[in-house]
């Protein structure tokens, strides 16, 4: 098993509901915020931390994405069959992802600050660790509903609860994947092992991050790129 995870798996086949009208006719990784469609951002954050071997999951109009990304290098898992959820998607792309530990990103979100999957290679350590969360304070958190989702003890293992926001990058050994029967399932079913197991952990990120998860949250994003938030 490497120690270093070299693939990354973002995240985009939802159907991105919460950002209708927007997402009536395109996907919701290709909307833009400050130019730039938020697929694009998260891949510039990945080759900035020298990660080369992408993967992108695609269903709800995923022809616009696979186009958008035609000649970048990325590789796509194609789930226009049957959406999967975080975990079936992962399972399915591991073919193309390799063996052991892999990064995983949301791809509706904006940072501002250190690079967060930089971050997060700096702070793996797989003899103790099977999940890493990038995780941040509800205080540098913009467009976020709700009170967080897990507390981290001063070992920095985390337990659920209001405390720090996920904000969807991660590494994380998908070992035992294959033992869920569901073909559609949450990551939370691996994470829950793995908190009983004590062996999730959270990584604090020390910028701002934007949940863009709603049209009235593009304007957040873009006046925090700018540095007004």
């Amino acid at each position: 098993m490497r120690n270093t995870p070299p693939s990354l798996m973002l995240f985009a086949a939802g159907f991105g509901t919460r950002m209708a009208p927007l997402t009536d006719s395109r996907p919701k990784p290709l909307i833009e915020v400050a130019g730039k469609a938020m697929l694009d951002h998260a891949l510039d954050i990945a080759r900035a931390a020298g990660i080369t071997r992408i993967v992108v999951n695609v269903h709800y109009l995923g022809e616009q994405i696979i186009a958008h990304l035609e000649g970048s290098g990325v590789m796509i898992s194609d789930e226009r069959g049957a959406i999967l959820e975080t975990g079936g998607g992962l399972r399915k792309a591991l073919a193309l992802l390799g063996d052991g530990p892999v990064l995983t990103m949301n791809t509706d979100a904006i940072w501002r600050g250190p690079n967060v999957i930089s971050q997060l290679l700096a702070a793996w350590e797989p003899a103790r660790m099977d999940a890493l969360l990038a995780v941040v304070p509800p205080e540098n958190t913009l467009g976020h509903r709700g009170t967080g989702d897990f507390t981290l003890d001063d070992g920095g293992r985390i337990t659920r609860g209001a405390g720090y926001v996920y904000t969807g990058a991660q590494i994380l050994n998908p070992a035992g994947i294959e033992t869920i029967s569901e073909e559609a399932f949450s990551l939370n079913l691996l994470w829950d092992r793995m908190i009983s197991a004590g062996r999730a952990y959270g990584s604090g990120y020390q910028g701002r991050w934007c949940d863009v998860g709603r049209p009235e949250s593009i304007e957040l994003a873009e006046t925090m790129l700018r540095g007004g938030a």
